[in-house]
């Protein structure tokens, strides 16, 4: 699992990053008239917004569970980075996509292009903020997926925060060699439409961002639980205990980063008294947490086999939900 901690750390830095570029970015845009830099000012004005949308996301998350939401407000963190993911793809694709365009439409023919000096001077400040942001998040994000790749870490991962910030950084420096390579082939071949073919690349690698966050968000936010791996261990925990038949259903589901949900049906074996039965959901609640410290609620629908029946089938009546 991802620490907080360290999720926090990234972010924190990233909207520090993020403001600082966005302001010198907009004063280079005006001073060269670059499409190109209207939408790097754009994006980081948008990454340092979402940066505080996650810490908002984050804040809320800690909340602890009352009367009108006993679960707690865990899926708050998911909530917050899909709108985010929103915010990438409407605000900082849309409106690059938009800049492009009506620059290559506006574009006089033969038109004189400005000194492109101030623009590389801010791309190469932006450079080393930004690649110090996305350092740190990178450090922060590989310290947190141990084994796994880095797309896998991203799929299996159910604490956005650290990796919205890794994609949104490693899409800023994408988005400066755009603007780089746009401006500086502008000029090299005396091109206008060649800046705002830039920005309309900056734009739909927002937009391409904004899908992976939203896809993931989406997943989250409906009920996502743990792996086939970690559901057949779980089944295994439980089905270890001497009390335990047989497993039925097992439901799972994250109510948040740190905060899983399981919901089960337990066999117990033929003539397991209501005493003992206590004592083996006792047990197994135990087991669990200590091998997912993330599941914080284990509700168990226990029903013991009849004298005689060694079929570890459940029969069916009432059943009984554990304290």
């Amino acid at each position: 699992m991802t620490s907080q901690g360290g999720s926090r750390i990234a972010v924190i830095a990233a909207v520090a990053g993020n403001l600082i570029i966005a302001a010198i970015k907009f004063i280079a845009a005006a001073i060269t008239g670059s499409s190109a830099m209207i939408s790097e000012g754009i994006h980081s004005l948008v990454d340092t917004g979402n940066g505080l949308l996650v810490l908002l996301g984050m804040n809320r998350a800690k909340r602890p569970a009352d009367e009108g939401h006993p679960f707690g407000y865990g899926k708050s963190l998911y909530y917050w980075t899909h709108i985010v993911a929103v915010s990438i793809f409407g605000i900082g694709g849309g409106m690059s996509l938009y800049e492009g365009i009506s620059h290559i439409r506006h574009v006089a023919p033969g038109a004189a292009l400005g000194d492109p000096t101030v623009a590389y001077i801010v791309l190469a400040i932006s450079l080393v903020v930004e690649g110090g942001s996305w350092g740190i998040a990178t450090k922060q994000l590989f310290e947190a997926k141990g084994d796994l790749g880095v797309w896998e870490f991203i799929r299996r991962s159910k604490d956005p925060s650290l990796y919205t910030v890794v994609l949104e950084d490693s899409a800023a420096l994408l988005g400066l060699v755009f603007a780089f390579t746009g401006i500086f082939l502008g000029h090299l071949f005396d091109n206008a439409y060649l800046d705002g073919a830039a920005s309309i690349a900056i734009g739909l690698l927002l937009m391409s961002v904004a899908w992976v966050l939203a896809s993931r968000t989406m997943g989250l936010l409906v009920g996502e639980g743990v792996t086939p791996a970690e559901l057949a261990d779980i089944r295994r925990h439980v089905e270890a205990d001497p009390m335990v038949a047989r497993a039925g259903d097992i439901l799972t589901m994250y109510m948040g980063p740190q905060d899983l949900l399981v919901n089960m049906g337990v066999c117990f074996t033929a003539g397991t008294t209501a005493e003992e039965m206590h004592g083996a959901i006792r047990r197994i609640e135990a087991d669990l947490q200590a091998a997912y410290p993330e599941i914080n609620r284990v509700y168990i629908e226990a029903e013991s086999l009849p004298a005689g029946d060694s079929t570890g089938v459940c029969p069916s009546g009432s059943q009984r939900t554990s304290p």
